[in-house]
């Protein structure tokens, strides 16, 4: 069963964000606390959604993670998968596929035109499932990131390359 997650799924969540972050190998970068992860998904303006994979008795087996983006190509929103996870004893069962396939149903009723994410190089058996899907990888495209000290550096000298605001 697929379900939109609710407040009383965080910490659930959560520890699947680090069971992930674990399995990715780098449990060190994971440093979002509940209290962030219960604000960007029930927040006054939420950034991010939510959906649970349970199995037929309650457990949790996975978790989807996603936000909106827009391309400026085709104008209209996508969905941007930043997690997908089920726990290593319940892979196999079809909880990935189900979290997807509710994924690729919003974006068919509302118009939304891709279904994106990420997923590390070595990780072959999430690319083999993801190609089983039909999913494309954009091999032209490489992924950048700017984070902690650099994005820090780099947003200070937006006054010395823009000048004051309003000049």
């Amino acid at each position: 069963m697929i379900r939109h997650a609710t407040p009383a799924d965080v910490l659930e969540i959560h520890r699947m964000i680090r069971e992930l972050a674990e399995y990715e190998k780098a449990l060190e970068e994971a440093g979002a606390s509940e209290e962030q992860l219960h604000e960007a998904l029930f927040g006054e303006r939420p950034a991010a959604f939510a959906h649970i994979a349970e199995t037929a008795d309650g457990e949790v087996a996975g978790f989807s993670l996603w936000f909106l983006n827009f391309s400026t190509w085709r104008g209209v929103h996508g969905i941007f998968l930043e997690d997908l996870y089920v726990r290593p004893g319940l892979r196999g069962g079809g909880y990935g596929k189900a979290l997807l396939v509710e994924l690729a149903r919003i974006c068919v009723e509302r118009g939304y035109e891709r279904l994106e994410w990420s997923v590390l190089n070595w990780n072959t058996p999430s690319i083999d499932f993801y190609r089983a899907l039909g999913a494309k990888p954009q091999d032209e495209w490489t992924v950048y990131r700017l984070t902690d000290e650099v994005l820090t550096e780099l947003g200070s000298q937006a006054r010395s390359v823009l000048g004051p605001l309003g000049s």
